[in-house]
């Protein structure tokens, strides 16, 4: 199976930040710029990406290689439908949930604990965290 995968700003803001090689942030990354899984988003992430990388001081240059990677090599989902069965406690996860439902993802990766809560009315896909994510990568999750 062929995961399509969302990745909250916060794993994204980690694996930028992460000084270690061997972290799962970083090598959640490297598995997708190996083409192990597609990395789902929508304009509305990539600002949100943006903004938080430059906010927690991640250098310009590598904040913009990361996003044109993801825009280049990643999917854009266009949101058909805006309806949620259930709306998070942070309106700023709104548009992680509206990709993974529109864009018919297998996981949203977050640490993010009140995303994670929501993610229990969506068994479309799989909330959890990097961690378990590239434990589902490597046996080939099935749902």
């Amino acid at each position: 199976m062929f995961f399509r995968t969302v990745v909250d700003t916060n794993v994204v803001l980690a694996a930028q930040k992460t000084r270690t090689e061997g972290s799962p942030n970083a090598e959640l990354i490297q598995r997708w710029r190996a083409s192990e899984f597609v990395w789902l988003y929508s304009g509305d992430i990539l600002t949100e990406y943006v903004e938080k990388l430059l906010e927690h001081d991640i250098a310009p240059t590598l904040a913009t290689r990361l996003i044109n990677e993801i825009a280049v090599l990643g999917e854009t989902v266009r949101i058909g439908f805006f309806h949620l069965r259930h709306y998070p406690v942070d309106s700023d996860d709104t548009p992680f949930l509206l990709v993974a439902l529109n864009g018919g993802a297998t996981h949203l990766v977050t640490y993010d604990g009140h995303l994670e809560e929501a993610g229990v009315f969506y068994p479309e896909f799989k909330t959890c965290g990097p961690l378990e994510f590239l434990q589902d990568l490597r046996r080939g999750w099935g749902g």
